[in-house]
C-alpha cells in the first residue's frame, strides 16, 4: 500500500546568484550537509564529514559540479556542492585541473577527498548519468535522485551503476537519496549501489532503491573480498530482482530496512561475508536471505525481523536460502551505537523518511519520524528555531519596516502588509500551504540577511526559496524559520517562496537586513 508522506526538504542555504555560463555560484558561507548526523560504519575510521568547513557552491549542471571540484586549491580542500535541477549528458563535460580528475558523461569523484554533494531547492536529478567514486575518501552524497543509468544501449554512464565505488574508497555516507532503474541487465541496467576493489566504511541510510534487476553489491567477484564495513539502515528496497545487497566477504549491518517485492533473492551473503540483520521488514518477497548462485558460503546473524508473505525455495546445489525459519550461523560485533525501531513499524517509518525530498527526516528509535534536530542544525542550516520575538532581532536596521509588500495569494483575514509592520501579532498566510510574499522598495536596496518570524499557531515551513525578484536568482533555500545569510544582493524586491509546508504557515514578519 502506498502511504502519504509529509515532505520537508533540506534546510540548507543556496549560495548567491546563479552564473548562467557555468551553472555554478560561489559563496563565502561554510556548510555541512550532515543534517541528522552520519551513522553506521561511516562514523568509523576517523568519521565522515564531507565538505564541512569548506566553501559552498551552487551547481545546476554536471559541468558546474566538475568545475567546482577543479577550482579548489587542492584535491583535498573541503567543498560542499549544492545541486539543483537536472544533471544529464548534455550538460556534463570533462573539466581539467590540478585538484580534479573528471570525465564527460559521469559525475567523477576520482582521487579526491572532503566533498559533499547535496540536492537543494526544487531538487537534484541525475538523469541517465551515474556518480562514480574512485580512489577517494570522506564523501557525502545527500538528497539527490539518480535514475536510469545504463551500461548498454544509449546513453551509457558509470558502467550502469547509479552510484559506484571502487579502488581504495574510504568513508562514504549516502543519505536520503533515490536510486531508480527501469529494468534489469537485459534492458541495459546494472547495479544501483555498488562497492568493489577495497571499498570500506560506507553507510547507506534513509534511501530508496527500486525497479532494478540488481540492488547492489559489495565485491565484484568471489576473490574481491577486501570490501566491507557497510551499514544499510532505514532504506526501502522495492521491486528488486536480486542483490539487496550481494555481499562477498567483509561485514555488513542491515537494520530497519523495508524490503518489498524482492523477486528472486534478497540479502545474498557469500564468500565468507557476515551480515548482521536486525529488525527489518520483508514483504511480498522470495528467498530474502541466504547464499545464492555459489557454493562459497556466507553467514548471518538475525534478530527481530518480520517476514510478511515471504516464500522460501528448497535448498539445492548453489541455492541455499536461510528460511523458512532463519537462524543465526555467526556472530557479528558492531563498533558503533545505534537505536532500533520495532520491525512492525518499519514500513511506516521508512515511507516517511526514505528518499530524496523528504527533508532529511530520520527516526528516533520510537517509530516516530523526526526532522533534523534544530538544536544542532549545522553552519548553514537554520533549522526550525522558535520565533525569537521582537526583543532580539538580528543586529542592524530592519529594512522591511516602511517598505511595501505583495504576494501570490493570501488567506482570508490576512494581509501582505502584516509581514512588514513590525507586529508579530499579525501575519500573512497563503491561501493554501504554499505561496509567496515579497518585500519591495522604490529603489535598489542591498540585502544580505533575512529573518523569518512565525506567528503563534503557525504550520511548519517544509521548504522555501528566497528569490531576487528582479532577476529570478535564488539567494537561499531551506526550511523552517529563523535567520538566513547570503551574498549581498542589490534589488528592488525580494520574495519568500514557500514550496512545501505542513499545515498553513503564518509569517508574522519578513525582516530584511543589509548585513
Amino acid at each position: 500500500m502506498r502511504r502519504a508522506v509529509a515532505v520537508r526538504l533540506s534546510a540548507l542555504l543556496a549560495a548567491g546568484a546563479l552564473t548562467a555560463a557555468t551553472g555554478v555560484a560561489l559563496s563565502t558561507t561554510t556548510a555541512s550537509a550532515a543534517a541528522g548526523g552520519v551513522t553506521g560504519y561511516a562514523t568509523q575510521n576517523g568519521g565522515t564529514t564531507g565538505g564541512a568547513g569548506g566553501q559552498t557552491v551552487r551547481a545546476t549542471t554536471g559541468t558546474a559540479i566538475h568545475q567546482a571540484l577543479c577550482s579548489r586549491a587542492s584535491s583535498s580542500t573541503p567543498i560542499t556542492i549544492q545541486v539543483e535541477g537536472t544533471i544529464n549528458h548534455g550538460n556534463t563535460a570533462k573539466v581539467s585541473g590540478s585538484s580534479c580528475n573528471t570525465a564527460a558523461g559521469v559525475i567523477e569523484l576520482k582521487q579526491i577527498s572532503n566533498v559533499t554533494i547535496v540536492g537543494v531547492g526544487n531538487g537534484a536529478v541525475f538523469d541517465q548519468l551515474g556518480i562514480h567514486i574512485r580512489e577517494s575518501r570522506n564523501i557525502i552524497i545527500q538528497n539527490v535522485t539518480v535514475r536510469n543509468v545504463k551500461k548498454s544501449g544509449s546513453p551509457t554512464s558509470n558502467g550502469g551503476d547509479a552510484i559506484g565505488m571502487e579502488s581504495g574508497v574510504r568513508n562514504v555516507w549516502v543519505d536520503h537519496v533515490t536510486l531508480e532503474a527501469s529494468g534489469g541487465e537485459s534492458e541495459g541496467y546494472d547495479g544501483l549501489f555498488d562497492m568493489k576493489d577495497n571499498t570500506q566504511y560506507v553507510t547507506l541510510s534513509y534511501s530508496v532503491l527500486r525497479n532494478s534487476g540488481r540492488g547492489g553489491l559489495i565485491g565484484s567477484s568471489e576473490s574481491d573480498t577486501s570490501n566491507g564495513y557497510v551499514t544499510f539502515h532505514h532504506n526501502l528496497y522495492e521491486n528488486i530482482d536480486s542483490r539487496a545487497p550481494l555481499l562477498r566477504g567483509g561485514i555488513a549491518h542491515m537494520y530497519n530496512n523495508h524490503y518489498k517485492r524482492l523477486n528472486e533473492s534478497g540479502i545474498n551473503s557469500r564468500a565468507g561475508a557476515r551480515a548482521k540483520v536486525d529488525n527489518n521488514y520483508f514483504e511480498d518477497s522470495k528467498d530474502v536471505l541466504g547464499t545464492f548462485y555459489t557454493d562459497a558460503a556466507g553467514y548471518w546473524q538475525v534478530s527481530g525481523n518480520v517476514f510478511d508473505n515471504v516464500t522460501w525455495s528448497s535448498r539445492s546445489g548453489d541455492h541455499n536460502p536461510a528460511g523458512p525459519n532463519p537462524t543465526s550461523n555467526t556472530s557479528v560485533s558492531i563498533p558503533y551505537g545505534f537505536t532500533l525501531d520495532g520491525a512492525n513499524c518499519v514500513p511506516n517509518v521508512v515511507a516517511q523518511t526514505a528518499g530524496a525530498g523528504k527533508g532529511l527526516k530520520v527516526s528516533d528509535g520510537s517509530c516516530t519520524p523526526q526532522s533534523p534536530d534544530p538544536t544542532d542544525p549545522g553552519p548553514t542550516d537554520p533549522g526550525e528555531p522558535t520565533d525569537p520575538g521582537p526583543t532580539d532581532p538580528p543586529a542592524g536596521t530592519n529594512l522591511s519596516l516602511g517598505a511595501g509588500a505583495d504576494g501570490s495569494s493570501k488567506a482570508s483575514g490576512t494581509s501582505y502588509g502584516n509581514v512588514v509592520d513590525g507586529n508579530t501579532g499579525t501575519y500573512w498566510s497563503p491561501s493554501g500551504s504554499t505561496g509567496s510574499v515579497s518585500v519591495k522598495w522604490g529603489s535598489a536596496t542591498t540585502v544580505s540577511k533575512v529573518n523569518i518570524r512565525l506567528a503563534s499557531g503557525s504550520g511548519t515551513i517544509g521548504a522555501y526559496r528566497l528569490l531576487n525578484h528582479d532577476t529570478g536568482a535564488v539567494l537561499a533555500s531551506g526550511s523552517g524559520a529563523g535567520t538566513v545569510s547570503f551574498l549581498p544582493a542589490s534589488l528592488k524586491k525580494i520574495t519568500l517562496e514557500i514550496t512545501n509546508a505542513s499545515g498553513t504557515p503564518r509569517i508574522a514578519e519578513f525582516e530584511t537586513y543589509a548585513s
